[in-house]
């Protein structure tokens, strides 16, 4: 895991991809957090139920969540923390607006497992990475996105691999 995010603001953990799988490690990581954002392919109702333990989560159905109780997900969400508004879905493929000109200042996506921070064009692409079952050599990640004055910092933590004691699995 990175120094941390400075103080101040309103902390969000971020985390997609768990697939069924909450590891401790991963919620050590998002102690502290106001608000989780959970970027879909969550696995079960135990997923969130258990990261609620933590804070209050907002969710959007993946492409593997399926079932009464993914059927009461959205694609997408809009979370509004202060003056920002982010834009939630799972896959950044299915993106259908410009999310400059509709006034968002970031989107977070999931789906590829792949960790990434990126700025275009005034809007910050965020995606957590998988913090599930490891998928080939790629890290095991989940993100914090700090908001703070307008302003969005993020980073993203690197869990270690892989827990042998997950809490849901």
């Amino acid at each position: 895991m990175s120094a941390g995010l400075g103080g101040g603001g309103i902390l969000l953990g971020v985390i997609s991809d768990t697939h069924g799988l909450v590891r401790p490690e991963a919620l050590r990581a998002l102690h502290g957090s106001q608000l989780i954002v959970h970027a879909g392919d969550i696995g079960g109702p135990e997923v969130l139920q258990t990261l609620r333990s933590v804070a209050p989560v907002v969710a959007v159905r993946g492409n593997n969540d399926r079932g009464r109780w993914a059927d009461r997900l959205k694609g997408t969400e809009i979370v509004q923390v202060g003056d920002v508004r982010l834009y939630v879905l799972h896959s950044i493929r299915e993106l259908d607006l410009d999310p400059a000109a509709a006034g968002f200042r970031a989107v977070i996506s999931g789906h590829s497992h792949r960790p990434s921070v990126e700025e275009r064009e005034g809007v910050l692409y965020l995606n957590p990475g998988s913090a599930g079952p490891r998928r080939f050599s790629l890290p095991i990640a989940l993100a914090r996105l700090r908001v703070r004055a307008g302003l969005l910092e993020a980073e993203i933590c690197e869990l270690p691999v892989p827990s042998k004691r997950p809490i849901i699995s």
